[in-house]
């Protein structure tokens, strides 16, 4: 396993993130593709085996059930101060007022039942997962800087927005000497390259490790265009992102197949391969239902595409109305 600095911090985390949204209890929240605690344990153990120290989750996935599978995995697999875990605030956890969002009493609130579920005294990454419009950036972020000085997050990070909102949130943290984000987890792959006209730039000079989500479009690009799974299916959320862009984003997919049978390899490592060749990106997000999906991940790390084949692979690509956030 290759390890990396997280940004420009002293944190070393594997080139591979575990996304951690695939475990959970299929009744629990809006995913029922989840796998239960059985199904999920081979797969964070094999992870662990294989050298992956950094572990993504949040607390609505599978309304907190996936926090607690987590944290139980990684207490009997390995040592807490060898793992890299992160989670994320913002969406509701119940019904009624403050039930979610980034205000002071929101993220104060929810730290302690995120660290309850993972069953560890502090996360190492605590991120916001998406942009509250209706709260003053202000009193986030200083509720974030306590939520730092109470040793209850090493490090905090922020998840999709638009890149002026991020670079305000930066000012007005370093503005009023509040702790500073040190990560970008947004959604990157060959189906979606819209962050690489201002997001990525900004990352990168400003020193933030960028984690990707869904590096492998929900496995789109992974596997013919027409093929379905229970996942995809399912996943409502996932319809919203490709549905506008069907006859680009097969092309897309269709190079990504071609370059893999010339390889040998799966379509997944090519596709990965190509994410991990960006300057900015510390760790891409990678989730596994299976065994196989893990080793996939892990060969793309020995995969080097050359200028061809990236000019082949972004050839087909088209603008992209902007997702993932609103």
């Amino acid at each position: 396993m290759d390890y990396r600095k997280l940004g420009n911090t002293g944190l070393d985390v594997s080139a591979l993130c575990l996304g951690c949204m695939t475990f959970g209890i299929p009744d629990r929240g809006n995913h029922e593709w989840t796998l239960d605690e059985e199904k999920s344990r081979p797969i964070l153990r094999h992870a662990v085996e294989a050298g992956i120290n950094f572990f993504d989750t949040a607390n609505v996935y599978s309304d907190g059930t996936s926090e607690e599978i987590v944290g139980r995995a990684l207490k009997e697999f390995t040592r807490r101060d060898e793992v890299v875990i992160a989670t994320k605030v913002h969406g509701a956890m119940r019904k009624g007022p403050n039930g979610g969002g980034l205000s002071r009493k929101a993220i104060l609130t929810e730290i302690d039942a995120s660290l309850t579920r993972l069953g560890t005294d502090y996360v190492d990454l605590y991120q916001i997962h998406r942009f509250d419009h209706e709260v003053p950036i202000e009193e986030t972020l200083e509720a974030l800087h306590d939520v730092v000085k109470a040793g209850k997050a090493r490090y905090i990070g922020a998840s999709s927005m638009a890149a002026w909102q991020f670079a305000t949130m930066l000012h007005v943290a370093e503005a009023n000497g509040w702790t500073r984000f040190v990560t970008m987890q947004n959604y990157v792959n060959l189906l979606y390259r819209e962050e690489e006209r201002e997001m990525l730039p900004l990352c990168e000079a400003e020193g933030i490790g960028v984690i990707p989500w869904s590096p492998l479009a929900r496995g789109r690009l992974t596997r013919d265009w027409d093929d379905t799974t229970e996942r995809s299916q399912t996943d409502q959320f996932g319809k919203t992102l490709y549905e506008k862009t069907a006859d680009a984003d097969r092309k897309v997919v269709e190079a990504v197949a071609a370059i893999a049978a010339e390889r040998g390899v799966a379509r997944a490592q090519i596709a990965l391969a190509w994410v991990m060749a960006k300057d900015a990106v510390s760790a891409p997000i990678v989730g596994a239902s299976k065994i196989g999906h893990l080793y996939d991940a892990l060969a793309a790390l020995d995969i080097d595409l050359s200028d061809d084949e990236i000019d082949r692979l972004e050839a087909p690509y088209v603008p992209h109305a902007v997702v993932g956030f609103s």
